[in-house]
Parts: C-alpha cells; sequence; structure tokens
C-alpha cells in the first residue's frame, strides 16, 4: 500500500505538528478540528495551527512552501476530504468516549482498506477499537509521535490482535523511508516503551534529588553528559517540557498499572511542584520552572529554585568530585564515588535500569526495541542495557542488591555476561531465551559502525579514516573534536584521492557524529596568529584550497553525505563535491564573518560560481555577486538540507534522505550511479563587475550601518568580502580562472586574520562559544 495522502484529526500541537512533518515528506495533508462555539470561521483552529506553525521556532516545516501541501477544514462540513486518503490520523483529546464517536464517522466515509491510527499513549487499543466494525478494526493500529514531531525521531506503533499485518509493514515503512523516523515496535502497555521508563526516570530523579539534598545544578550535572544524556538533565528537561504535565503522566500511570508495579510507588507528586504549578511556573512556558531567568532591574540574570526551600538564587555550577571521577573513570567511576553526587547517580540508575530490565518482554520483545525508544525518544546516547553494560551486568547486579531491590529474571539471566558483544565483527544482543542474536539492520540501511567493526581503515590519522564500504566505494570519516576542519584531515584528504583513483569507483564524505562539521579547528589558527607566524597561515590556506580543488577535479565522482551541522570548512569541503546527498537535518551555511573572516578554501569561489551560473537566476552578474554577499555577510545558515537549495548551498538537483541511518546507503547509490562514464567538471571562468559592484555593496553596508544593525568591525568584515566578492580590480571584460578567485580569496582573508578585531571575536568564540558584536 502507497500513502500518497494523510488527513490528521485534531489541530493541537501535536496534530498540527504531524500534518506539518509529513508534507515535509511532499505529501499532501488534510487537516481538520472542531467548529468552536460562535466562531465566523468555522476552521479556525486548523487555520490558526497552520498560521503559528509558519512562525514557530524551531520550525515544524522544513521549508515554509510546504505549508501550501496542507488543506484545512472543520469535521463537521470537511468529513468529506478524507475520502480519497490514504492514512487518517487521530490526535484529539485522551478522552476515549470522543475517539470513539469520531471514529464511527470516520468510517463512515473513509475509503476502503484506508488505515486509521491514533496517536494516543495512554488509552489501549482494545478500548479505542470496543464497538466499531471488524473493517475499522482491522485497519485500526496505534502510531505514537514524541513531540516535536520534525525533530524527534522515535515513532512508537503498535497493532491489535485484528489488525491486518499489511497495514502495520505499509506505515513502518512510509514513516522510516518518507518520514525519516526509528519505528519502534512495542505492546499495547501503558506508556508503551519510552513514556514508560523516560517519565519513572524522571520522577525518580527529582523525588532522589530532593531526598539527598542536591542542588538542581548538581543533580542535573550528574544525570546529564556523564551518563550520555542531554545536558538539560533532569529539571531542565522538565522546564522544557512543562512541570504541568507531571500530574497528568502520573494519574495516567496510577489509572492503568497494576498496583504493585514500581511505578505507583513512586508517583507521587511532591508538595514543592504542585505548589510551583500552582503559581505558574511550569518551565519554559510560564512565568520560569526549576530555572528561570529574572529580568527586573533590566538585568537577565538565570536563577534556580532551591528544592529545600523552593526559594530563587542565582544559579551556581555544580562542583562535586564524582563529576571529575567520571571523566576519568567512566560511569563506573561515577557511582562509585562515596559524595552525594556519586550516591545519587548509583540510587537513580539502579532503579530506573533494573525497572527497564525488569518490563522485558512485558513492554517489547527484546532489548532492541528499548535501547532504541529511549535513544530516539529521549535523546539518550545509550540505551539502558547499553548502560548496564557499560557498568557491567555483575556488578550492577550487585548494585541493585545492595540499594535493597529486586533482580529482575533479565539480569540472573546475563549474570557475569553482557547484554551486547561482537562476535566475528558482527554485533549481537541476548534475547530473553540467553542466547545472542545478530543485530539486523533494514533493508536500505548501511551504518559505518557496522563497517568499522568488521574492517580496518585503509588510510588513517588522529582527524580522519578512510573505509571502504563495498562495491568500490570509499568513504572518508572526520574523526576530530566535533569533527572540525584540521591539517590532519585536509592531509588525508590529499593522500585518499590517489587511493580511490588506483583501484576504486567513487569516494563518499560522511561521518555518524553528531554533525558533519562545525567548520575549521579555529583553536589552531588563533594560536598561529597569536605567533604571528603569518606565512605558516597562509600556508594553510592555500594548503585548504588546493586539497578541495584536488577533491573538486578528481577523476572519480566525490558524494558529500552531510548530517547535522556543516559550517564554515565543513561547508566549504562539500561545496566542491561533485553531488550531494543529504540528511534532511542538514544545518549548512558560511559563517566566518562572526569570527572576523571570510571563507579562505574555495568557498567564496564556489558561491560566485553557482550564482553566476545558475540558470534560475536574474541576469547579469551583478544580482549574482550581491547575492552571494548577502549569504555570506550575514552567515546564513539553511535550517534544513530543503532550505539549503535555496542559498545554492546545495543544487537544485542534490539528494535529501529522511532517515538518517540510510544516508550513507543513499550517498553510496548515488556515488555508484554517478561512476559510469564519469568525467570531471569543466573548470568555470567567470567575469565579474568589480568596483561597480564594490561600490554597491558598499552603499548597502553604510545602510546597515546607520540603521544601527551593523558594528564598526562588521563593515571591515563585508567590505573585505566585498572586495573578493566584485572581483578586485577587474572589470566586466576580463576572465577570472578558479585560480585568480582563489588568489584573491586568500589575499582578503589574509588581511583579515592580522586585523586585531577579527583576532578579539576569534579568542571570544572560543572562550564562550558566541559572537562577539565588536
Amino acid at each position: 500500500m502507497e500513502i500518497k495522502k494523510v488527513a490528521v484529526i485534531g489541530a493541537g500541537v501535536m496534530g498540527a505538528g504531524i500534518a506539518a512533518h509529513i508534507t515535509n515528506a511532499g505529501i499532501p495533508v488534510v487537516l481538520l478540528d472542531i467548529v468552536p462555539e460562535g466562531a465566523d470561521n468555522r476552521n479556525v483552529i486548523a487555520e490558526g495551527a497552520v498560521a503559528k506553525m509558519l512562525k514557530t521556532q524551531p520550525a515544524p516545516f522544513m521549508h515554509k512552501k510546504n505549508a501550501r501541501l496542507i488543506t484545512t477544514g472543520n469535521i463537521e462540513d470537511n468529513l468529506n476530504l478524507i475520502a480519497d486518503c490514504d492514512w487518517i490520523i487521530e490526535a484529539v483529546i485522551e478522552r476515549l468516549d470522543i475517539k470513539q464517536s469520531l471514529y464511527k464517522k470516520l468510517d463512515a466515509v473513509r475509503a476502503e482498506g484506508s488505515v486509521v491510527s491514533s496517536n494516543t499513549s495512554t488509552i489501549p487499543l482494545h478500548d479505542l477499537v470496543s464497538g466499531q466494525s471488524e473493517a475499522f478494526a482491522e485497519d485500526f493500529m496505534i502510531t505514537h509521535f514524541f513531540n516535536p514531531p520534525r525533530y524527534m525521531r522515535l515513532l512508537e506503533i503498535t497493532d491489535g490482535e485484528q489488525t491486518r499485518p499489511e497495514v502495520v509493514d505499509s506505515i513502518r515503512r512510509f514513516c522510516d523511508q518518507s518520514l525519516g523516523k526509528g519505528v519502534v515496535y512495542c505492546k499495547d502497555t501503558p506508556g508503551f516503551i519510552a513514556n514508560r521508563i523516560g517519565v519513572f526516570w524522571i520522577q525518580v530523579a527529582i523525588l532522589e534529588a530532593m531526598a539527598l539534598g542536591l542542588t538542581v545544578e548538581e543533580a542535573d550535572a550528574v544525570m546529564g553528559r556523564p551518563v550520555g544524556i542531554p545536558k538539560t538533565g533532569v529539571f531542565g528537561l522538565s522546564d522544557l517540557v512543562g512541570i504541568d504535565l507531571m500530574p497528568h503522566l502520573m494519574e495516567s500511570m496510577q489509572r492503568t498499572l497494576s498496583k504493585d508495579d514500581p511505578f505507583i510507588e513512586k508517583s507521587t507528586i511532591p508538595e514543592l511542584i504542585s505548589k510551583m504549578i500552582a503559581d505558574g511556573y511550569t518551565g519554559r512556558k510560564g512565568k520560569g520552572g526549576f530555572y528561570r531567568l529574572n529580568r527586573e532591574g533590566g538585568q537577565k540574570i538565570k536563577e534556580s529554585i532551591d528544592l529545600q526551600t523552593g526559594e530563587y538564587r542565582p544559579t551556581a555550577k555544580a562542583h562535586l568530585q564524582s563529576l571529575s571521577a567520571s571523566k576519568h573513570a567512566g560511569l563506573k567511576g561515577l557511582v562509585a564515588h562515596p559524595d552525594k553526587g556519586g550516591v545519587y547517580a548509583k540510587r537513580v540508575l539502579a532503579q530506573v535500569l533494573g525497572y527497564a530490565a525488569s518490563l522485558i518482554p512485558e513492554i517489547a520483545d527484546d532489548i532492541l526495541a528499548v535501547d532504541e525508544a529511549m535513544k530516539l525518544g529521549y535523546a539518550w546516547k545509550y540505551g539502558p542495557f547499553e548502560l548496564i553494560d557499560q557498568l557491567g551486568a555483575a556488578n550492577f547486579t550487585e548494585l541493585m542488591e545492595s540499594e535493597g531491590l529486586a533482580v529482575p529474571p533479565l539480569m540472573q539471566l546475563v549474570a557475569d555476561g553482557s547484554f551486547y558483544r561482537v562476535q566475528d565483527g558482527q554485533l549481537q544482543y541476548l534475547d530473553t531465551q540467553g542466547i545472542y542474536q545478530d543485530v539486523k539492520r533494514s533493508e536500505g540501511v548501511l551504518l559505518l559502525s557496522d563497517i568499522k567493526r568488521r574492517s580496518e581503515p585503509l588510510l588513517k590519522n588522529g582527524s580522519a579514516s578512510l573505509w571502504d564500504i563495498g562495491d568500490g566505494v570509499l568513504c572518508l570519516e572526520f574523526t576530530s573534536k566535533m569533527n572540525a576542519i584540521d591539517p590532519d584531515i585536509l592531509k588525508l584528504i590529499g593522500e585518499s584521492i590517489p587511493v580511490v583513483a588506483k583501484g576504486h569507483k567513487a569516494l563518499v564524505l560522511h561521518n555518524e557524529g553528531e554533525n558533519y562539521s562545525v567548520g575549521a579547528n579555529l583553536g589552531l589558527l588563533l594560536f598561529a596568529a597569536n605567533l604571528g607566524t603569518w606565512d605558516q597561515i597562509e600556508e594553510m590556506v592555500e594548503g585548504g584550497q588546493k586539497t578541495y580543488q584536488a577533491l573538486k577535479n578528481a577523476p572519480f565522482p566525490v558524494v558529500g553525505a552531510p548530517a547535522g551541522m556543516a559550517l564554515g570548512g565543513g561547508c566549504e569541503s562539500l561545496l566542491h563535491c561533485d553531488a550531494i546527498q543529504a540528511h534532511a537535518e542538514t544545518y549548512i551555511g558560511l559563517v566566518e564573518v562572526g569570527v572576523g573572516l571570510i571563507p579562505g578554501w574555495g568557498g567564496c569561489k564556489e558561491m560566485l560560481q553557482r550564482w553566476i551560473t545558475n540558470k534560475r537566476r536574474p541576469g547579469g552578474p551583478m544580482p549574482a555577486v550581491i547575492k552571494c554577499f548577502e549569504t555570506i555577510s550575514t552567515a546564513v545558515v539553511a535550517k534544513s538540507a530543503a532550505e539549503a537549495k535555496d542559498s545554492l548551498f546545495f543544487r537544485h538537483e542534490d539528494g535529501i534522505t529522511m532517515n538518517r541511518d540510510r544516508l550513507l546507503a543513499d550517498a553510496k547509490a548515488r556515488a555508484l550511479a554517478m561512476a559510469e562514464n564519469y568525467q570531471p567538471p569543466e573548470p568555470i571562468e567567470i567575469r565579474l563587475p568589480g568596483p561597480t559592484a564594490k561600490a554597491a555593496m558598499e552603499m548597502a553596508v553604510k545602510g546597515v550601518r546607520l540603521a544601527g544593525k551593523a558594528t564598526a568591525h562588521d563593515v571591515v568584515v563585508s567590505m573585505a568580502l566585498a572586495e573578493m566578492l566584485s572581483g578586485g580590480d577587474t572589470d566586466i571584460t576580463e576572465t577570472l580562472t578558479e585560480d585568480d578567485l582563489l588568489t584573491l580569496e586568500r589575499e582578503v582573508f589574509m588581511s583579515l586574520i592580522r586585523h586585531p578585531d577579527s583576532l578579539d571575536r576569534m579568542e571570544h568564540m572560543l572562550e564562550t562559544g558566541k559572537p562577539l558584536r565588536n
């Protein structure tokens, strides 16, 4: 079954967000809601939801034009609009009677064989289909999205006894390939997987922090990065999702779980939290939460609540010896430390990881589903069973016993072994029978991590590696901190080109880091600048230019496969590829002006060439030069791969992959298709307006400066950029080669890096992570 059109019933935050994300896959959506009493516009709720999403940040739409794919209406007048929809998603209020009444209306008008699903996570599926037609029950399932639907990769699905298997297969495939979801099948139990464990984790962590007298900063510092959890920890996460949700979640679990479930014992809402909710301190959407921003007296002071007194005080950095121990000895060092941070980690992990182990096979058939759900739904770096392996299964069993907790059968089964192992290069997991099974990937999924388990790199240094990914295609992986481009990466690119050319078909630039690359290694650059080794810096700039040019002119196709941030020098590496196969969530831009520089590794040259040769641009070189100037001088960063095509960071014909796990396989396929009869690109020569264009850009910069939107050094950097993009002393009758453009780019870069204000910007960025407005 092919999904060509979708309906979403319920235009609240979740329903509207689901609708928006489906349009991100290019699929038209019908969005319906109720008619408010006395409303002049009967479609006001659905229309208002779309209008609001166009202004929301982070944006639910990957491109604003996707909003045009939504047809709005209401369930009284427009229910007929679902008649040609292949999938109908119900996302209305969590009341069984309302849902069941709606289902009967849907069943009367929906197409035969169309899928109906609910986004619920609190009402059992068998209750939802009770009293419905047999045909409806056969086409019904639960699809539980996480908020916000565009950014949270987890989709939990479950079916009923009557659900047709082909229905589940169709939705699973569509959500995986078209929506980019990590689809986890779970059993029809309260909270499914992620919220059953995740809400328990939040509740236990809050209660234990209060019991042990930790500050919110200390608790978040311990229950954050040392455990592989986002730095928000528990209290920051609670502020983010809304503290007022906690009573509703607890009530739902109390109502649906058996009375002997460990969750019930922990489901009490502390008095402090009840008072916070009553006073409007519900988190970021309210007046503040466990953290708040105090704006009294015109200042902005971040404050934290005292968990004992309920009073706010300035936020202070956590200083715990256990945090230092975790840096040296990992998770084992953290839980073994005797200070309150170590005790806190031990108590929370013993309860939460032990609870997760006790829930298999109740909530899922295997540990893979649980680990995947927590990583995708709560952004944990490691799943519960991966964390147990870090602690050592036998050690963790002793830890549970020391805390007076019952040891689950699964922990007895693993004994002193591990839940995961690598056998002959193959990752395996322990099943519920105590037998190791291969971790199998879906068709079309190729992970570099799997390749690295079973092979050795062809080339390697401290910042990059070259891997054989099969069928004559090699993959160059960045491995430096934050994948910052440094001399070692440039060196390995240079060394890789002859290796690929000698006996292989193509090269893919890809890594599985959080970000493809955050840019050039600014620390190395600043160090050299502070020493005044200008010749060495210029050699590095010229070396980067030559390396990227060699990549561009290689006798084989080069495909860039980025995900996450691709900034500065990382962006420039992609600009020199023959083609891009990008993950949909790629955030790309040339941001060098933020540190007082211009792109120096061919970024200016490539953008000029793209805009001037772009068939869709207005005529003449001047508009193209101005467009380049606007893009680079304002450090434009595309907030999706779709947006990146607007700024020509990506070409119109470049590919987009929705599911990150499928990115490498898609890039490899693209590279192989290009390898047949491949010819390197012909050198491009362009004409630039010279002083005429520079004068126009100077007027624009002066206007921005007079309006108070540009600093003094912004003007200096912008005019240096204008010098480069206009072509310097050239005029429209002269032809400029790529080497001419690179020479000019390098000269302008070197003039800026010598400027004291640029050095101040670089230093400030390294120290604070934020741009200096000087």
